[in-house]
């Protein structure tokens, strides 16, 4: 008699609980919620996101900081003001902020640092170098000029190139040591790059080459590897050239480039033989080591921004009511 009247108990109380509970459900069904989300206006929600995007950069960065084991990528980007510049310069440094141990050395044509680029750079959250070298007058294409009719970059790169030169002199112990594995790059501001391009070229011993894609009036221009070994180019000009290959396609040793100061771009080379005036001070075409799977995947993109037409700006500044010129586009 007394189980039964505990089993009674227990079971009334269980009864109660989970009516209760019921109840208290169906009071809170149409109630208004009580999001914080539903009470902010939208430029607290846009602050908010910016915060937690601040917070999500910070800490991939300190993810990729901690992968000190690996060889360190030095990349040169030559830079002009224009238009798309910042626009350019934004889509590059968000490929690289997922890029371990990388160095960004970012060379503006001009007579001094812009304020535009020094901007940037500071807030890029990126470890960087600004540089500037101006282009003599008789080497810069003119307006209306086709983009061949003269090489582009090279006083930039050259100055990278002097940049790390001298930064190699000064190298002591732990540092000088790291250096012996570092690679460098030139990546133009206005090319697509796939992250795994830059974990091809890491571990590079003296030039690493690959395909590039939508170059050179094809579909892709690539070196040709037979056992292991580039024998020859895939390109539709001038495959006679001594190296016909893009600017984003091959890295170099560190190493080799400072013990090669002779190595640099001639500002005066014909058309298309910009990249060979650098690279055979360098290595031979034995010498060429095959990435991206024997170059068979193209990593890199040779893609341009398209000029953007102003005429209905021109028409308003025309009339004083242009774009406010304190807003940095």
């Amino acid at each position: 008699m007394r189980m039964r009247l505990k089993l009674k108990t227990v079971f009334v109380l269980y009864f109660m609980v989970s009516l209760l509970g019921l109840i208290y459900a169906l009071m809170q069904l149409g109630q208004r919620c009580d999001c914080r989300d539903h009470d902010m206006s939208k430029d607290q929600q846009i602050s908010q996101l910016r915060g937690e995007l601040q917070k999500l950069q910070e800490h991939i960065k300190t993810e990729l900081s901690k992968k000190t084991d690996v060889p360190k990528i030095f990349v040169i980007t030559p830079t002009y003001a224009r238009l798309v510049q910042k626009a350019e310069l934004t889509r590059l440094s968000h490929t690289f902020l997922h890029v371990p141990q990388l160095h960004w050395i970012v060379v503006e044509d001009a007579p001094q640092p812009t304020s535009l680029v020094t901007d940037f750079l500071a807030a890029s959250g990126l470890t960087y170098t600004h540089l500037h070298k101006l282009t003599p007058k008789d080497r810069k294409l003119q307006e209306g000029d086709p983009s061949w009719l003269k090489p582009r970059g090279a006083e930039q790169r050259n100055e990278g190139l002097r940049w790390l030169r001298e930064m190699g002199a000064a190298a002591k112990g732990k540092e000088a040591a790291a250096l012996e594995e570092a690679v460098v790059y030139f990546a133009d501001d206005d090319n697509t790059y796939s992250l795994q391009l830059f974990e091809e070229m890491r571990y590079t011993y003296r030039v690493s080459v690959w395909p590039v894609g939508l170059v050179g009036g094809m579909k892709f221009e690539r070196p040709v590897v037979e056992d292991g070994k580039v024998v020859r180019f895939h390109t539709g000009w001038r495959p006679n050239r001594p190296f016909p290959i893009d600017m984003a396609g091959f890295a170099v040793s560190l190493r080799l480039t400072l013990t090669n100061p002779q190595a640099r771009f001639d500002g005066d080379a014909q058309m298309g033989f910009l990249e060979s005036s650098f690279l055979q001070s360098l290595v031979t075409m034995d010498d060429l080591e095959p990435k991206a799977d024997l170059c068979t995947k193209v990593l890199v993109w040779h893609t341009r921004t398209e000029k953007p037409k102003m005429k209905r700006e021109d028409a308003l500044q025309k009339q004083g009511m242009g774009s406010d010129p304190d807003v940095e586009v």
